[in-house]
């Protein structure tokens, strides 16, 4: 019998019970319309898929290679002391995500089967090694390498070999779709506990629909008639913004020890409370853009505040620090 899924996604209503109890980071709702005021005619409300280092043939095959890479598209800050990785790709370097998907476009250039769940299965580290070979190390490699192997062998398992068995079952719902990809995968369950109750997050397996959602620009395999449903993908990138406008801010042992560098530890108490509070600013962000008239969904408000993030402007306080395979 298959399984059954909810018609919704649980994010909104747990991080919203984090938000309400929250102790160490605070919410500040007034300062939603001033940013909007000063930033907002920065948003664009349809994103688009084109740059030389996203991969797109219009078939399949591109559903395949964006589910690759949103298996590993997390966590690319380097290590005090050690430089950012870098991979350079068509005559000049790319860093961070970017970086991710030049190489990734990279080794399809170069014949590496990425597409391939046996492959990805069965990769040696070596080869994933060379893959990202580059200025630096990117770091968790030996976590991606594992995630990757879990990713080949639930799609030759349960999915007949080939994600798009998964995106077909969810009937052109990105929740279904999302919901379906959580419950495969375990590296995409990106849960926490705070206070006894769960949290859901989901960033990747979110990512992953929009990035469909974009990559076919609605169409296709990005045919998804409920993709307003999609919620902010909580990052570090997106509350170090929300901080410099004033919409989060933390009590003043976790703003030093953020000021510090220090890691957070992943689920904890403090890590929890700023996903929540960014995923709870952006739904607000959103309600202040309808306001002015403006249809503005989650993904594009969360594409609109990691722009802003691009800015030196809003790198003057640093993001928080959680190695973790969830973003």
């Amino acid at each position: 019998m298959p399984m059954a899924f909810p018609s919704k996604l649980p994010v909104l209503d747990s991080v919203k019970e984090v938000v309400t109890n929250s102790r160490q980071v605070k919410f500040h709702s007034h300062q939603l319309s001033p940013a909007v005021s000063r930033w907002g005619h920065l948003l664009e409300t349809s994103g688009s898929w084109e740059h030389p280092c996203h991969f797109f043939d219009g078939t399949a095959e591109t559903v395949r290679w964006i589910f690759v890479l949103d298996v590993l598209n997390h966590c690319f800050w380097p290590d005090e002391g050690n430089p950012v990785w870098t991979v350079s790709f068509q005559g000049r370097d790319w860093s961070g995500y970017w970086g991710l998907a030049a190489a990734l476009k990279r080794a399809l250039e170069r014949d590496y089967p990425l597409t391939d769940p046996g492959y990805l299965a069965t990769m040696p580290s070596a080869d994933l090694r060379e893959i990202f070979a580059g200025n630096g190390e990117i770091p968790m490699l030996g976590e991606r390498l594992t995630n990757l192997h879990e990713a080949g062998q639930v799609l030759q398992e349960r999915l007949s070999g080939d994600i798009v068995h998964l995106v077909e079952q969810a009937c052109g719902s990105a929740v279904q779709l999302v919901l379906r990809v959580v419950a495969a995968f375990r590296s995409f369950r990106d849960e926490a506990c705070y206070h006894g109750k769960p949290v859901t997050f989901w960033k990747r397996a979110q990512i992953f629909a929009a990035d469909l959602f974009h990559a076919f620009s609605g169409k296709d395999w990005g045919a998804f008639d409920d993709i307003h449903q999609l919620t902010a993908f909580a990052d570090y990138k997106l509350p170090q913004v929300l901080r410099h406008l004033g919409i989060i801010a933390y009590v003043p042992d976790l703003e030093r020890r953020i000021d510090r560098r220090e890691l957070l530890p992943p689920g904890s108490e403090e890590e929890v409370e700023i996903r929540a509070a960014t995923i709870h600013a952006v739904e607000g962000l959103c309600q202040v853009f309808r306001q002015s008239q403006v249809q503005a969904t989650a993904m594009a408000v969360d594409q609109w505040l990691w722009r802003l993030g691009q800015m030196e402007v809003f790198r003057t306080k640093p993001y928080h620090l959680c190695r973790t395979i969830f973003y």
